[in-house]
């Protein structure tokens, strides 16, 4: 199988989210008579013949036009056979409580070894703080939220009392912008909105203040780093000073909402001229690469795809799009646009079961056309299974009935359903492991593999016969994305087999990831029941895989997703109208 595409630029889907078909004229059927030949007069119509073709023709014609609104009803429905009156929104307390277990024997593990430091290690049973100069609440306001959520009100009300006396911003070094802006301000963010408690506005708006410099480039691109003390914007040395995509465009919903609360529209301003920039670099025709030059305000020639430095560019944009309850219909549209360039060229089967994949497209220059190839590249990374559940909620909106009533939607939402169905369904799969857990990074067969017809997915860099052989793609790290889809997948169907998935991959975090004296670490090798640890228990356990584990277990009526949306750090923020 050739997996190498020629392309100049990246081509524009049309409405039903294929891609932009030339039109082809009707031929004219009669030809120009020269002069001076005879010409024979055609034989009259008949009436009943008239009404026939006219018949057809509106047929067609008919038919046309619902192809083109894309209400072409050919997907079978998945929920056949479901009764609505059955289904089941109410809360699984029992296993809420399992959950909530978890949650407590990590954060008293934080608090009794590692209290105000941003990391936590639990083997080790100290904290690290990501400068010399202090920490910055990594840990803490990251974790805010999922206490209130969780009724944990002793623990919620201390925490808040640290961040009102201790937590500083004014630490003079280098801060990755994206992480502070999605784990501190979002953490800020969505405490106040929960608590209406005005210390957290005071913070968020400090913070806030300081990672504007961020954006003070040519272009409005933000630089990838920033001095929180020096307020000082500072590019990324290890990427040549380019920007990551998914980290410049992973900043709007937080901003806006900071806008919204304080009535700055500085920052909202600051976010919407990113986007601004995106657009007009190429944005709007829907697939874009993962770096950016932020100075020019132009795309990097790299590559494309929903894993690492693109995921949340594309999440962002519905997110957009919902957060200012639909004010702003172009992140729609670019959404959509996204999407159907995805469908075309990066959703792939595996020859062995059709397991369906999400692959990327990596640019290679060619010698011989002195133009730029770009080879699709069968790998998805864990971050790309946030996007099983993103295509649900593209469907419904967040808006009920749930399930949606299948013969309501176009085309293209039914198309869009059955991806996300299909990709949760395989990263569910990932989990098939020896310990349970999915790997960082799995590669899919294609047909030019010799075991293609046997074997679908695999991990690259293990040995088989030797488990002491590690490799990165191997470990598992209490990522979130499979069990957030799991949770957008059950709240807008009510179908259990998300919870039973939900539940076993809980049991597995239980079993393989959990330190007996307090805490969870990441593991090396998910294909290994002896596997090493890596003593480190990420902030993202705490702020977005026990919460969506939490909610997969709530009743529906908690945080329902008409009302809210989540950041990439599943810190819920209201959905408002600017």
């Amino acid at each position: 199988m050739d997996t190498t595409r020629r392309r100049t630029n990246i081509e524009k889907p049309n409405a039903a989210g294929r891609s932009s078909e030339q039109a082809s004229g009707t031929p004219s059927t009669t030809a120009a008579v020269p002069a001076g030949e005879h010409q024979h007069q055609p034989k009259p119509i008949s009436k009943s013949l008239l009404i026939l073709i006219a018949l057809i023709i509106g047929i067609v014609f008919l038919s046309f036009r619902t192809r083109r609104s894309g209400h072409e009803h050919n997907i079978v429905s998945p929920f056949h056979g479901v009764n609505r009156d059955t289904l089941d929104f109410t809360a699984d307390s029992k296993k809420q409580d399992a959950i909530v277990a978890a949650f407590k024997h990590a954060w008293n593990a934080y608090r009794r070894d590692a209290w105000g430091y941003d990391d936590y290690h639990p083997i080790k049973r100290k904290g690290e703080n990501l400068s010399s100069s202090g920490g910055i609440g990594y840990t803490i306001v990251d974790a805010l939220d999922t206490l209130h959520i969780m009724g944990l009100h002793d623990d919620f009300a201390e925490a808040r009392e640290w961040v009102a006396n201790e937590l500083s911003f004014d630490r003079d070094d280098k801060y990755n912008a994206f992480e502070v802006t999605i784990r501190v301000l979002g953490g800020l963010l969505s405490a106040y909105h929960l608590s209406q408690d005005e210390i957290f506005l005071e913070k968020a708006t400090d913070l806030g203040e300081r990672l504007l410099a961020i954006f003070n480039t040519n272009s409005g691109i933000p630089l990838s780093f920033v001095n929180l003390a020096k307020r000082e914007g500072l590019p990324d040395s290890d990427n040549n000073g380019l920007s990551s995509t998914a980290e410049a465009a992973t900043l709007q919903l937080e901003f806006k909402y900071l806008a919204h609360l304080t009535d700055d529209l500085t920052y909202w301003k600051a976010a919407e001229k990113v986007m601004d920039v995106i657009r007009n670099a190429g944005g709007m025709t829907g697939l874009v690469p993962i770096f950016m030059r932020p100075e020019q305000g132009v795309f990097m020639t790299s590559e494309i795809r929903f894993g690492s430095r693109g995921d949340s560019y594309y999440e962002y944009l519905l997110k957009q799009y919902l957060q200012t309850n639909r004010a702003e219909p172009i992140y729609r549209e670019m959404y959509d646009n996204a999407m159907g360039l995805m469908q075309r060229d990066l959703v792939k089967r595996t020859p062995a079961n059709g397991v369906l994949y999400v692959a990327e497209l990596h640019p290679q220059y060619n010698r011989e056309t002195k133009s730029m190839d770009w080879k699709l590249y069968p790998k998805q990374d864990h971050l790309v299974c946030f996007l099983g559940g993103s295509l649900l909620l593209g469907v419904t909106e967040g808006k009920g009935p749930f399930p949606p009533e299948w013969e309501t939607l176009t085309t293209s939402q039914q198309r869009d359903w059955m991806t996300g169905e299909d990709i949760i369904k395989t990263c569910v799969a990932t989990y098939n492991t020896a310990t349970g857990l999915s790997p960082e990074i799995v590669h899919f067969k294609t047909s030019e593999d010799k075991d293609a017809d046997s074997v679908d997915w695999y991990i690259k860099g293990l040995d088989p016969s030797n488990p002491d052989v590690l490799s990165f793609d191997a470990r598992y790290i209490l990522r979130p994305e499979t069990v957030e889809s799991l949770f957008l997948a059950w709240r807008q169907t009510g179908d259990q087999k998300y919870r039973d998935q939900g539940w076993k991959i809980f049991e597995a975090i239980e079993k393989y990831t959990k330190v007996e004296d307090g805490g969870y670490t990441s593991i090396l090798n998910v294909n290994s029941t002896h596997t090493p640890r890596e003593d480190k228990m990420e902030t993202f356990f705490l702020s977005e895989t026990l919460k969506y584990l939490y909610l997969l277990f709530s009743d529906s009526s908690v945080l329902p997703l008409d009302q809210y949306v989540f950041n990439t750090e599943a810190h819920p923020l209201p959905v408002f109208q600017p």
